[in-house]
């Protein structure tokens, strides 16, 4: 009896701990039919609370070919197991306008997880590098007609370049200088990009014609290899494993307040076990103001002596208060950029970062 009593105890125990874990949104579908536009954020926001919850339910199916893409077309269900949660993928057809032409047909293609028009030109250049990078990259010398500022469709003459490296290329600006905000460590330099660049004679100088341009390419921008582009697009939003305390050092645009789909810069990076789809809480920071009571403020007059001795300036740091909710996307070293999928405040650089629930 005390082994069943037991049983039964852990057995709810356990249970408890799995609704506490996943959290069905109130107002979540039973079924919904992928379509053209839609997200995997958005899809898990419709079932659940937390849509970084998504791989604790999400049910592989081995029969259909690739059970973690979701296209349009697919029915995604809601079933319960063994009391569990479970959502299911039903693979659906896929609509091709026919021709008489033979031509091979490839299947549509695959929903992302978040809006990569929001972080494509993040994923496809460097935007942090190491000092020495910049230091020793391939460096613009002379514009041609004495020009000091260049743009789409100018000859640049350009030294240090590698025949190695191949004719293709970008160019950069060395930008801000990435800093830990507690240790005040160097965790990277902003690249700023500025221009597509291809070699037209090899040489040192070399003669580089200026393809597309985003901003001026002044004398002394450096210019750093194209990487090709193998950058993922299909995350899995997830918490992290372990505990993550952070905070974000950098937003671009030059904003001062971040809201949806903005990118961030986060103190952290794959040297702290932070990986692509990681889903951190961004918490605002407190704000210190005055104490009333302890200054003695509160019960001030013009003609009051009895608070002489106390500190007037006496402050209190309010409690930080939670702010958005970000995804990782790209990792660097030491750091790693962000996007925010939801912002309930307004959030600002220094804002703390940590595991989601």
């Amino acid at each position: 009896m005390r082994r069943l009593i037991l049983s039964l105890f852990l057995l709810s125990f356990s249970v408890s701990i799995m609704a506490t874990e996943v959290v069905l949104n109130p107002d979540h579908p039973q079924q919904h039919v992928v379509v053209r536009g839609d997200t995997l954020w958005d899809i898990s926001g419709m079932f659940l609370k937390y849509p970084w919850h998504w791989p604790d339910i999400w049910q592989v199916n081995p029969q259909i070919e690739n059970p973690h893409l979701i296209y349009p077309g697919d029915i995604i269900s809601l079933v319960y197991r063994d009391g569990r949660p479970v959502l299911e993928l039903s693979r659906g057809a896929t609509a091709y306008k026919m021709s008489p032409e033979v031509r091979e047909i490839a299947l549509e293609k695959a929903i992302s997880t978040i809006p990569l028009n929001a972080i494509r030109a993040f994923l496809t250049r460097p935007r942090v590098v190491g000092e020495e990078v910049l230091a020793l990259a391939p460096y613009i010398v002379a514009g041609s007609e004495e020009r000091l500022i260049s743009g789409a469709g100018d000859k640049v003459y350009v030294r240090n370049l590698d025949e190695e490296q191949g004719d293709h290329y970008s160019v950069f600006r060395s930008g801000q200088v990435y800093k830990d905000p507690k240790t005040a460590e160097i965790l990277g330099y902003e690249a700023i990009y500025t221009a597509d660049a291809l070699v037209e004679v090899m040489g040192d100088p070399a003669t580089v014609n200026l393809r597309k341009t985003t901003r001026e390419v002044m004398v002394g921008d450096r210019l750093l290899p194209v990487i090709a582009d193998d950058y993922e697009m299909n995350f899995m939003p997830r918490s992290p494993e372990q505990g993550m305390d952070g905070q974000i050092i950098a937003v671009f645009d030059g904003v001062s307040q971040v809201g949806q789909y903005q990118v961030v810069v986060l103190n952290k990076g794959a040297r702290d076990n932070l990986e692509i789809g990681h889903v951190l809480s961004i918490y605002q920071a407190g704000e210190t103001v005055i104490d009333p009571v302890l200054s003695g403020r509160e019960s001030e007059t013009f003609f009051n002596t009895e608070n002489i001795g106390k500190d007037r300036n006496a402050t209190v740091t309010l409690p930080d208060e939670h702010a958005g909710v970000a995804m990782v996307f790209k990792i660097f070293e030491k750091v790693s950029y962000a996007i925010v999928m939801k912002a309930t405040l307004a959030i600002h650089i220094n804002d703390r970062i940590s595991s989601s629930e």
